[in-house]
C-alpha cells in the first residue's frame, strides 16, 4: 500500500492527472478483484461446511433407517410366529376338534403376545422443527422419508390397536374358560364357541394387516437408503 501511495503522489506532483486517473482506476478495480476473491473464498467455504454437514446428515439417517429395518425384521418374525399358531388354532375351533384341546389351549393362551416396533422417533418431523431440513438438496430424499414416517405411524397405531385387543377382549375372553399357570381348559364350550373363534379371527386380521405395515415400511426403507446412496456417490 505504501508503494501505491508514493506512485499516486508522484503522479499528482508531475501534473500528471490523466495517467494518475487511469492509475486510481486501476487501484479501485483492484481493490475491487480482491474483495470479490474473499467474498468468492468465504462462500467456497461455506459451501464446502454446509456439503459437507449434509453428508454426515445423509450418512447418519441411513444408520438410523437401517437400524429401524433390522427391527422391524425381528417384529415380522414374532407377529408371523403366532399368527401360523393362531391359524391353527382357528382351523381347531372351525372343525370343533376337541382331541386337540389341550394344544388348543396353549395357543389360545399367547393371545396377548403381540409385536412392538413402537418407533416414537420422528425424524422427518425433527429436521422440519430443528429447520435442519434446509440442509438437504434432495427433495426425493426427503419427501422419502416424510413417507417412511407415515408407515411408522400407521405400525404404531396397529401395534396399538393390537395391545388394547388383546388386553380387553383376550384377557377377558380366556379368564373364565382357561386356567393361565398350565393352560388347561377349564370350559370346553365356552372356548369352541363362535364367540371366542370370531376374537381369534379378529386377531388374526390385525397381525395380517401389521404385516403388511411392516414390509411396506421395509420398502420405503429400501427407497429412501437407495436415494441416499446415489446421492452419496455424486458427492
Amino acid at each position: 500500500m505504501k508503494l501505491f501511495g508514493k506512485i499516486r503522489q508522484t503522479l499528482i506532483n508531475d501534473g500528471k492527472l490523466k495517467r494518475y486517473l487511469l492509475y486510481a482506476i486501476g487501484e479501485i478495480l483492484l481493490v475491487m478483484i480482491g474483495i470479490s476473491l474473499a467474498f468468492q473464498v468465504n462462500n467456497w467455504n461455506d459451501n464446502r461446511i454446509k456439503k459437507s454437514s449434509e453428508i454426515r446428515y445423509y450418512e447418519n439417517i441411513r444408520d438410523q433407517i437401517a437400524d429401524d429395518g433390522r427391527l422391524i425384521h425381528m417384529q415380522i418374525g414374532f407377529n408371523n410366529k403366532y399368527m401360523a399358531q393362531f391359524r391353527y388354532a382357528n382351523e381347531i375351533l372351525e372343525s370343533n376338534d376337541r382331541s386337540r384341546m389341550d394344544t388348543l389351549g396353549l395357543i389360545v393362551r399367547n393371545l396377548t403376545q403381540y409385536s412392538d416396533f413402537d418407533r416414537q422417533g420422528n425424524i422427518y418431523e425433527t429436521m422440519v422443527n430443528s429447520g435442519e431440513v434446509k440442509l438437504l438438496r434432495n427433495h426425493d430424499i426427503i419427501n422419502g422419508l416424510r413417507l417412511l414416517e407415515e408407515k411408522y405411524h400407521y405400525t404404531n397405531r396397529m401395534e396399538n390397536i393390537h395391545y388394547d385387543a388383546g388386553m380387553n377382549h383376550g384377557i377377558v375372553a380366556l379368564s373364565p374358560v382357561l386356567k393361565f399357570s398350565n393352560a388347561k381348559v377349564q370350559k370346553p364350550d365356552q372356548l369352541y364357541s363362535y364367540q371366542f373363534q370370531n376374537l381369534v379371527l379378529s386377531l388374526l386380521q390385525i397381525m395380517e394387516e401389521k404385516d403388511k405395515v411392516y414390509h411396506e415400511a421395509l420398502r420405503q426403507i429400501e427407497t429412501v437408503t437407495e436415494l441416499i446412496n446415489q446421492e452419496l456417490v455424486t458427492n
